[in-house]
């Protein structure tokens, strides 16, 4: 159990928070008031006050919401979450939603120290519920209930808001109606090979997302490259879910011959290829969803016999 150290918004991006003794915290949007609120994934952000102590004692003067945090905890180990945990205050949850960040310019803090703990050590969250939050006010942490997901449609022409996504949506549905989750990242690439390998790794060794589901780009078409990306950063492929999508498109229509949608692992993260249309995507899904949350167990460590 901890505590508020320290609460800091900003009205506009790219400028200084500014300390605050109370915020409001807006369902689903973030804080009241401050810039980096909205419908997105990145609502909050929190940095634990003993992150902050690592670049004092490197002899720098910093201080509680110079790392543009929005909380500063204190007796909590942010740096030890899971995507799903999450950070109750006063009756209202803080979802975290994504650990670190990356940092695209240096900032005075790193050349003064050598060193800037918010990218690694911060985290971020996103609000279920409405209630104020006071300097002072006690933090519970809950361990997640569920699986984290990331679901990643592959469309060129949806990369760059052409086409709407319907698979996307559809595949979520299924998921949520089948296995307990915690939290779901979705997002939308274009159809190249090195930005899905990179995108796969960051969900899988950063994130350290439980399951990955690509829609779309399955094929043989030459701007198919869902399952040449996967094949290149998975440890293990697992078949047995490859073989039995496939037979069940088959069901439906011959052209399933010519999916080459993988299924494999990368360390603990499960990673699924499904097609681009919203009903293959449902059928394929739903014919092996309700193995996924086993499967995930034994790559997380489980000792349960498969065979029960």
């Amino acid at each position: 159990m901890g505590k508020v150290q320290s609460l800091n918004i900003s009205e506009k991006k790219g400028v200084q928070k500014t300390p605050v003794e109370s915020i409001e915290l807006v369902n689903d949007f973030g804080i009241k008031d401050d810039a980096h609120a909205g419908k997105w994934h990145r609502q909050v952000s929190l940095l634990a006050l003993e992150s902050i102590g690592k670049i004092t004692e490197k002899g720098l003067d910093v201080k509680s919401g110079d790392f543009a945090e929005n909380i500063t905890t204190e007796g909590i180990d942010l740096i030890s979450m899971n995507i799903g945990d999450k950070l109750n205050i006063n009756g209202v949850d803080l979802v975290i939603s994504q650990l670190g960040k990356t940092c695209h310019t240096r900032c005075a803090i790193f050349y003064a120290a050598g060193d800037c703990v918010m990218p690694r050590e911060g985290v971020f969250a996103v609000v279920d519920g409405n209630g104020q939050v006071k300097v002072g006010d006690e933090i519970v942490f809950t361990k997640k209930d569920g699986f984290s997901v990331a679901v990643i449609t592959l469309s060129d022409k949806g990369s760059i808001g052409e086409r709407v996504d319907e698979t996307g949506p559809a595949v979520v549905e299924v998921i949520k109606n089948n296995i307990k989750t915690s939290f779901f990242r979705t997002e939308i690439l274009a159809d190249d090979r090195q930005e899905l390998i990179n995108t796969l790794k960051y969900y899988a060794d950063v994130q350290k997302i439980y399951l990955i589901v690509t829609n779309g780009s399955t094929g043989v078409s030459p701007r198919d490259i869902a399952p040449d990306a996967t094949l290149d950063v998975i440890d293990k492929r697992i078949p047995g879910f490859e073989e039995a999508m496939r037979a069940e498109s088959l069901k439906k229509t011959d052209r399933a011959m010519i999916s080459r949608a993988v299924v494999g692992s990368r360390k603990n993260t499960l990673i699924v290829n499904v097609p681009g249309s919203p009903k293959g995507a449902v059928e394929n899904l739903q014919v092996i969803v309700k193995t996924i949350p086993h499967c995930i167990e034994k790559l997380q460590g489980s000792k349960e016999d498969c065979a029960r």
